[in-house]
């Protein structure tokens, strides 16, 4: 099978040449050694995931790091996190030396505290998602905003599922949550009772796209809202989810505060919630959900590729207006963003951007977008846009830069 191009690799072009070192995180499977294998070819390769090569950083770091000649990949360094240190030494000894030294690693709970630990200030940092909507389209063609939205939920976007057809993918799933749960989660945190955790996942995957009820969780659970708090910490920073943080920018004590939940690939919900066909996908309670969760994963994909950290946000007030994302572009300055899973957009679906635009005049409102399976865009109002998935994610690349 071809390799199919990251949107990330220039991203690592340039850290490499201006960083003595770099680490990309993510998801299991996302394609982190595959990424780097194919786009720093002059790297020798080492995954600590062989046995033997462990136990030779193990019991001699200096002569490990010795035997190795030019630039490096360690893979999934934080099976030998003691060579940090070694590395930071060697790296402070010749600092005009960049990209020396490349990491990749699952489990970012304890990759990135060892990073900021051992390498701070001489390591560039890039996470690395499951394939984009653009990435996707390297290996589908193109396909319509259903037919795209269908692939990404019941097959999903990780690299393997994407690049071979013949993969059972809820035996694939079950397998990625149990290696997930047993090698991420056990091994660096007590979670106690894996099963709790799983359940605590599928009521996750349950709420996509909705607010974040710490106590709610607690009580369905039966644990204690701290225990809530650290599992929810878990997900986020492996990336398996997002929260998105609310809007609430000197607008007022009306204004939630609590983040909305979302997956990083919306295959794991269909997976923990049993939505395994395309009519219970698309004519069944969490339709709308999942296509918002699914427009949001591939934005936040945007900014992830390029290197930057989000700025995204959403609003909702006690009085019921609600606007799913708001990107802030600078200060006081954002993008209304709603989503809907109809073909048919009408002015009447971003009746609530032109309430926010009415309601809070200090905020300076840019051209709202409506984004909806149609596979046209077309103007609305004056400050409405019905935007194609595809086009919206090209507005989102426009806006960082790129």
């Amino acid at each position: 099978m071809n390799y199919i191009h990251r949107q990330i690799e220039p991203m690592i072009h340039k850290l490499v040449r201006s960083f003595p070192s770099l680490a990309i995180s993510g998801p299991r499977q996302s394609g982190k050694s595959t990424l780097l294998i194919n786009t720093l070819k002059s790297h020798q390769y080492i995954t600590l995931d062989d046995p033997l090569t462990r136990e030779r950083a193990a019991s001699d770091p200096s002569f490990f790091l010795d035997s190795i000649a030019g630039p490096v990949i360690i893979d999934e360094i934080q099976l030998a996190p003691h060579l940090l240190s070694y590395i930071k030494m060697r790296i402070d000894e010749n600092r005009v030396n960049k990209g020396m030294y490349v990491f990749t690693g699952s489990q970012q709970f304890s990759m990135i505290k060892n990073m900021g630990d051992s390498l701070a200030g001489r390591v560039a940092l890039l996470d690395l998602l499951p394939f984009s909507l653009a990435e996707k389209k390297k290996r589908l063609g193109k396909e319509s905003v259903l037919d795209a939205f269908t692939h990404a939920a019941l097959t999903g976007s990780y690299p393997e599922l994407v690049v071979d057809d013949k993969i059972d993918v809820h035996t694939w799933y079950g397998s990625y949550i149990r290696t997930y749960l047993e090698r991420d989660i056990r091994s660096i945190y007590n979670i106690g009772n894996l099963r709790d955790f799983q359940r605590f996942m599928q009521l996750l995957a349950g709420r996509c796209a909705q607010l974040l009820n710490l106590s709610g969780f607690a009580k369905d659970l039966g644990v204690s809202v701290p225990t809530v708090k650290n599992w929810l910490s878990l997900l986020e920073t492996s990336r398996m989810i997002y929260l998105l943080p609310p809007y609430y920018n000197n607008l007022g004590k009306r204004i939630t505060k609590s983040p909305k939940i979302y997956f990083t690939d919306i295959g794991i919900i269909c997976y923990l919630t049993g939505i395994r066909d395309k009519a219970h996908l698309l004519q069944g309670p969490m339709a709308g959900a999942l296509f918002e969760n699914y427009c949001m994963q591939e934005t936040i994909k945007v900014f992830f590729n390029h290197g930057q950290r989000p700025q995204l946000y959403y609003l909702r007030t006690s009085n019921a207006l609600e606007v799913d994302l708001l990107i802030e572009v600078s200060a006081r300055t954002v993008i209304p963003v709603e989503f809907k899973i109809s073909k048919t957009p009408s002015l009447g679906m971003g009746a609530n951007i032109a309430r926010f635009r009415n309601l809070f005049s200090g905020i300076k409102l840019q051209k709202g977008l409506l984004v909806t399976m149609s596979d046209r865009t077309v103007p609305l109002a004056a400050g409405l846009t019905a935007i194609t998935v595809d086009d919206y994610l090209k507005e989102v690349t426009n806006l960082i830069g790129v």
